[in-house]
């Protein structure tokens, strides 16, 4: 409800429900003044990738209070899933060496 009333800033439904409550109940006042939902959100996702198929993936969306517009959004798969065989599958297509390759070496022929 916090996150809908923040969205609703020109006096939504949500927030005459949020007075009425608030007027109503010190229990619901205090704990609406205390309790902010927009630190964080969690849930699942599911997503079509073109070349590996079907994923599911949690999720957990991290805001701060000083900025709630900048958000950092984690998704992970369950351990030894499907989803986690298919993103395996995807790092490796990208997983490349940070190393150069050794180079060939070179025979000096000393010209006397």
């Amino acid at each position: 409800m916090h996150a809908a009333d923040q969205d609703e800033q020109d006096g939504g439904g949500d927030t005459e429900l949020i007075g009425e409550l608030s007027l109503h109940s010190d229990t619901f006042r205090r704990m609406w003044a205390d309790h902010d939902v927009r630190a964080h959100a969690t849930g699942t996702k599911r997503l079509q990738h073109p070349l590996v198929g079907d994923l599911t993936l949690d999720y957990v969306v991290l805001a701060t209070e000083d900025d709630p517009d900048q958000t950092l959004i984690i998704l992970t798969p369950e351990p030894a899933s499907p989803s986690a065989d298919a993103l395996d599958i995807l790092a490796s297509w990208t997983n490349t060496s940070t190393t150069a390759p050794d180079a060939p070496e070179q025979t000096h022929n000393p010209t006397s």
